[in-house]
């Protein structure tokens, strides 16, 4: 098997080898002291990972040999950059940076074109996303995305979700092994009723009535879905004083809308 063009086609992947935690952080030593040896073995025995994170793209179209090279070179990116001196496991290191490169290749091969300035934009926010998840070992926030950036939220949010590729109504999401459910069994059209139609107008009336920082908290917490610890560190402020700012919030609604 040749690392820089896999083939996987005839090769039996039951055999491939499987490496414990203390193997690997020996074989890391060796390989960040010159040994490409242990460099290859570790490569050898995380392929299985690699096998396990594209069968979650597997219904796409794609052909699987392309995957796994996409995601092998995932896995050898995420090899050459880890930490050992972070004490996590190589494999939840390794796993979000293999899916990255693989998305990366679907965006770059979707038919459905974007503009070049979006396009910029967000592989500026990915690769700044990923160097803070490579520093500080969690996700950041779009706000400190942008902040490195010096460029608007409201861009960085557009830009990602325009180059998002779309999920198709036939993809199946749930199957107990009978019929599956498919996204378009989910799916329903409630936004053109009348009461819907009134209640949106008056929910926008109401939030014209609040501050800049009640608006951001409540759209942190009820269209992004962060909690309210998630809204404080990202603002600055204690999760005591979120809530208490989101329930003031909430009641100046209720009554504008009562």
């Amino acid at each position: 098997m040749i690392i820089n063009k896999v083939e996987i086609c005839g090769v039996n992947t039951s055999k491939l080898p499987v490496l414990k935690n203390k193997e690997m952080r020996v074989l890391f030593k060796d390989m960040q002291s010159g040994d490409t040896q242990s460099r290859q073995k570790i490569i050898n025995g995380n392929l299985r990972l690699v096998l396990s994170v594209i069968q979650r793209f597997t219904n796409r179209g794609e052909y699987v040999d392309d995957l796994f090279q996409v995601g092998c070179i995932g896995l050898m990116k995420a090899i050459d950059n880890f930490d050992l001196g972070q004490n996590v496991k190589f494999s939840t290191y390794a796993v979000p940076m293999i899916i990255g490169e693989i998305r990366r290749y679907l965006r770059d091969n979707n038919p459905i074109r974007v503009s070049r300035s979006l396009r910029d934009i967000a592989y500026k926010a990915l690769q700044v996303r990923d160097s803070l998840v490579n520093k500080n070992s969690k996700e950041p926030t779009i706000t400190e995305i942008a902040k490195v950036l010096d460029i608007p939220r409201e861009d960085i949010v557009f830009a990602l979700d325009a180059i998002q590729e779309p999920l198709s109504l036939f993809e199946p999401i749930y199957n107990d092994g009978g019929d599956p459910i498919y996204v378009m069994d989910q799916v329903r059209d409630d936004k053109n009723t009348d009461y819907n139609w009134v209640e949106n107008i008056a929910i926008k009336e109401s939030l014209e009535r609040l501050n800049d920082r009640e608006k951001l908290i409540l759209s942190l917490r009820f269209f992004d879905g962060k909690t309210q610890m998630e809204v404080a560190d990202e603002i600055g402020i204690s999760q005591a004083q979120v809530s208490r700012l989101e329930k003031a919030a909430l009641n100046i609604m209720k009554k504008q809308m009562s």
